[in-house]
């Protein structure tokens, strides 16, 4: 989903990682995962650079405008967390699940 790629970007040193491992990371396939990164460079919130020391390799880097967007979303995302996983289990499930 967006949300991860956006989040994976954004704890990145610089914003950005290699699309092999961002794959890696999001869990999509490097086919899908370039597809991906094209409806979100579409919508301005990744872009991709050459690998100038791997020409065949590439970035995917945050922009701006996606550093914003994830910022944006990330209480709403969280506070859905808590809402529907976290605040429904009961102490013990919590120390498990903690543990």
């Amino acid at each position: 989903d967006d949300y991860g790629v956006l989040v994976a970007l954004s704890e990145a040193p610089e914003g950005r990682l290699r699309m092999a491992e961002l794959a890696d990371q999001v869990q999509e396939s490097r086919s899908r995962l370039s597809h991906h990164v094209s409806r979100l460079e579409a919508a301005d919130l990744v872009t991709r650079e050459t690998c100038p020391e791997d020409r065949r390799g590439s970035w995917a880097v945050l922009t701006p405008t996606g550093r914003q967007a994830i910022e944006a979303h990330a209480p709403h995302h969280v506070a859905l967390v808590l809402e529907h996983f976290v605040d429904r289990l009961d102490p013990a499930d919590l120390a498990t699940l903690t543990r």
